[in-house]
């Protein structure tokens, strides 16, 4: 791995005029740290809060979109080396709070950690990576350690949404589709990891249903989430959310199939047969649909060629 050679730039003089150009410098540095896949060299010196603050919000997020959408380990340098020059402190103090905080999981290790791992083993899509950087920004103020020294975060997804729509969102200048979707992200991060195979297929129809357009970048941030060192717990993690993800394919394209028979046949049939609401008359609504399934009949035919065809043959369906 090679390293970035920097030149470190004259120590910040605090009674200069803010001027964005330090801030800006130390955005480059980072921008090349993630796109050489570097580990970090020597940076510029670190802006004052003032400087940071001087920069543009639309030149900002620019630089950071572009950090965040590079592959691999570069991502990860990158996101350090903003923390390294004090982007994080001046500009999101979310993310600044997790440094250092340990999760139970990671034990010598911290939030921030997990967190740029995420990142890195996520799909590098916009929505993703954003979400993946803010999904446990809700942790540092739910942070709890029980009687037998266990840590636990609870309600830190919704405190974390309600953090990036108040506060993180307006800071950053987030608008439309892309602040609608990480919102969406941070809050149901947790879901993908708490399907079971004992779902039922109701459940999981209501569950792909309520996620909506978001449940790709959901699955996508969902697999990325999972950061054990535990090889097994990590292959069953994974496979968990790939069944999850089979499940919804096969129920959505069954679901998406036409059905065989139009709506309102049953009360066609009980007036034409006089057959009341009955297991008769579910019985023969399936006979029906496996005649279609079968070729006999046509999909989503007229009301008169299913009576006709059970009027042909009586004797077959006891009518």
């Amino acid at each position: 791995m090679t390293t970035l050679d920097t030149r470190a730039t004259p120590q910040h003089d605090a009674d200069a005029p803010a001027s964005p150009e330090r801030a800006l410098e130390a955005l480059r540095w980072a921008g090349a740290v993630a796109e050489s896949h570097a580990r970090l060299g020597e940076p510029p010196a670190t802006p004052g809060e003032d400087e940071w603050r001087a920069v543009p919000v639309d030149t900002l997020r620019e630089h950071l979109d572009a950090i965040l959408v590079v592959r691999g380990e570069g991502v990860e340098h990158g996101l350090e080396a903003l923390h390294r020059v004090g982007f994080f402190r001046a500009w999101l103090p979310e993310i600044e709070a997790m440094v250092g905080m340990g999760d139970g999981e990671w034990r010598h290790k911290d939030v921030w950690k997990h967190t740029k791992q995420v990142v890195k083993q996520a799909v590098p899509r916009l929505t993703v990576r954003w979400g993946a950087l803010l999904h446990d920004i809700g942790k540092p103020k739910t942070r709890k350690i029980d009687g037998k020294g266990r840590v636990t975060f609870y309600g830190h997804a919704e405190l974390g949404a309600k953090m990036f729509r108040r506060k993180v969102a307006r800071r950053l200048g987030f608008q439309g589709e892309l602040k609608d979707r990480v919102h969406f992200l941070i809050l149901y991060h947790l879901r993908p990891s708490q399907y079971d195979a004992g779902w039922t297929d109701a459940a999981v129809r209501r569950f792909y249903k309520q996620m909506g357009e978001g449940l790709t970048d959901l699955l996508d941030l969902g697999r990325a989430d999972i950061t054990t060192k535990r090889p097994a717990k990590r292959k069953r993690g994974v496979r968990n959310i790939a069944d999850l993800k089979k499940r919804i394919d096969g129920i959505r394209a069954e679901d998406e199939k036409p059905k065989a028979l139009p709506k309102g046949l049953g009360e066609a049939i009980m007036e034409r047969f006089g057959i009341p609401p009955s297991k008769r008359l579910g019985d023969l609504m399936k006979a029906l649909t496996a005649a279609v399934e079968d070729g006999e009949l046509e999909r989503q035919d007229d009301y008169e060629s299913y009576l006709a065809f059970l009027s042909e043959h009586a004797d077959r369906f006891g009518v």
